[in-house]
């Protein structure tokens, strides 16, 4: 679904993406790990449009959409959520939800004017969608308090909900387990796995923790310094020599290897 070709991005000299390459196969949920500074978010922010690449391109669907708009790239189905959610904190989880389709009859004013049995109708609609996606997410006790009040997982939680209001083809995940306490974490998974499986969603993920990579992601790949170093099961990069060396640092390695000898 997804090709970057030989993709840089740069600040002044600081070369943060540096010729990646990578493939996210449709129907997958592919892992992307490595040590802080590797370059994943800033990988993250060329693909979903927040930030321009230096040069290189990305093809989506045999489609190049280098450079194009994050909401442009909404609409064609692709989404990102983010280490720290961007939530609506004055509205409810049920608001944040239902406010997410574009193109909603309410946002003209003529409509709410004359057409107001059209955009009643429409909110029911959105309402009822919500209500399955809280449901579908184990969250529905939480639908109308404030998005502000409710925990750091809930509202991953309710940032995976906001991917079921569109018809998404593939999200990105960017640290969706930071913060976040081991059973709210497993619920994630979960929602993940079914979202998956059940609805054909394709994922990428950035995450740190490898006992939910492991468990959810079949190919991982491994960046560091803004290059790709390995890809292939979580055990095959889990072992892989360049990415032990990239976590670890060649003196640590070392001193390890001598421990075991």
């Amino acid at each position: 679904m997804i090709v970057v070709e030989d993709l840089h991005r740069h600040f002044g000299g600081f070369h943060a993406v540096d010729g990646a390459s990578i493939r996210i196969r449709t129907g997958s949920i592919t892992g992307l790990i490595g040590p802080n500074g590797a370059g994943k978010t800033t990988l993250f922010n060329v693909i979903a449009g927040r930030l321009p690449p230096t040069s290189g391109r990305v093809l989506m669907d045999g489609e190049d959409i280098t450079g194009l708009a994050p909401h442009t790239l909404f609409h064609k189905g692709l989404l990102r959520t983010f280490q720290i959610a961007h939530e609506f904190g004055s509205m409810t989880v049920r608001e944040n939800l239902m406010m997410v389709p574009p193109n909603q009859a309410g946002e003209v004013l003529w409509n709410t004017w004359f057409r107001r049995g059209i955009v009643a109708e429409e909110e029911r609609r959105l309402r009822e969608k919500a209500d399955e996606v809280l449901e579908f997410l184990t969250i529905s006790h939480l639908a109308d308090q404030k998005a502000a009040n409710i925990s750091g997982g809930q509202k991953k939680l309710l940032e995976l909900g906001r991917t079921m209001m569109v018809d998404a083809k593939i999200v990105f995940l960017d640290e969706v387990g930071a913060g976040v306490n081991r059973t709210l974490l497993n619920t994630i998974g979960d929602a993940i796995i079914r979202l998956n499986k059940e609805r054909g969603y394709t994922f990428c993920v950035i995450e740190h923790d490898m006992d939910f990579i492991a468990r959810l992601c079949d190919p991982v790949i491994c960046m560091a310094e803004g290059k790709v170093l390995a890809e292939g099961t979580v055990d095959e990069v889990r072992n892989n020599e360049r990415v032990i060396e990239a976590y670890l640092g060649t003196g640590l390695k070392n001193k390890m290897k001598e421990g075991a000898a």
